[in-house]
């Protein structure tokens, strides 16, 4: 994915092509069918699949971050998108995460880091990432692949969060601690 709806790739052959799309929702429905063809061509999904759908500004997250972010997630099923099991995109609350803390999906913990502020990224995280054979009681099947699109609204990056006098130097973006999403079915019980 590049600025102003191109993205580029490289063949079997190594050679570098560029696709512009007549706008950004063309290039984003495109990388999410790439990143949809990737899980179903490979023969067992180990992993998690990621692809930048907006790169974002700023530095990328690491572990020990505090984030913010709009999420949608959706069951894969019949080799692709099924039904949106869980969502905040249409809410008043954000979801506060720490990468690393293992209060979320371990899919998540991989697939967010090197994400930018501002950046939306589609994964694609295979049952042993996720919620494994218990899934989650009326909402996650066991054994189900899951497909999330993120977007980090917010970042407050853990080496900013105290200076050598064990204040706070940069609150810039949320002060506040963040709460253990328990609710939410984002719980690492």
């Amino acid at each position: 994915v590049q600025p102003n709806n191109y993205s580029t790739f490289y063949d079997d052959q190594r050679q570098n092509w560029s696709i512009m799309f007549e706008s950004e929702k063309a290039a984003v429905d495109f990388s999410k069918q790439v990143c949809i063809a990737k899980c179903n061509s490979s023969p067992a999904l180990d992993s998690v699949l990621c692809q930048d759908l907006l790169l974002g500004e700023g530095q990328g997250v690491e572990g020990g971050d505090s984030l913010e972010v709009s999420y949608t997630g959706w069951l894969f099923q019949n080799n692709g998108l099924g039904q949106v099991f869980d969502s905040n995109v249409n809410k008043d609350k954000l979801l506060r995460l720490k990468l690393g803390s293992g209060k979320v999906i371990k899919g998540w913990e991989e697939g967010m880091l090197g994400m930018k502020k501002g950046g939306r990224r589609f994964l694609i995280i295979p049952p042993a990432w996720a919620y494994g054979a218990q899934g989650v009681a009326g909402r996650v099947p066991p054994d189900s692949t899951l497909v999330f699109e993120v977007e980090v609204r917010r970042v407050k990056l853990a080496k900013e969060c105290s200076g050598s006098d064990g204040l706070s130097v940069s609150s810039r973006d949320s002060p506040a601690p963040s709460p253990v999403p328990s609710s939410d079915g984002f719980s690492s019980d």
